[in-house]
């Protein structure tokens, strides 16, 4: 059998791709946001502050913590998250490292 599409990049590349379509929701944004504002674990109080339905809300946060993005805890009935410091920090230096290899040389198109 054949190699998958995403077999055919390196893992650093899929990687990046995992976080990145993670992130690219403004909902998701949102949420990161909010978490990265409260500088604390958040339980339920995203559904007070974006509007968004509970069950909405849930599936977002999967979506982060399935990326590595986000952390969570139990506590008591419900999930706390926060960032995940080590995968946030991994994403600033995958993504330092891709813009810094732009460089524009002369005009282009």
């Amino acid at each position: 059998m054949g190699l998958t599409k995403t077999e055919i990049f390196t893992e650093e590349q899929n990687k990046l791709a995992v976080m990145l379509k993670a992130i690219a929701h403004p909902a998701r944004i949102a949420i990161l946001q909010q978490i990265i504002k409260a500088n604390a674990c958040i339980c339920g109080d995203l559904v007070e502050e974006l509007g968004l339905a509970q069950p909405t809300i849930s599936q977002h946060l999967k979506e982060l913590k399935n990326a590595g993005l986000i952390q969570g805890t139990i506590e008591g009935v419900s999930v706390c998250y926060c960032i995940n410091p080590v995968i946030w920090n991994e994403l600033q230096e995958q993504l330092n490292v891709f813009f810094k290899t732009f460089n524009l040389k002369a005009k282009c198109c």
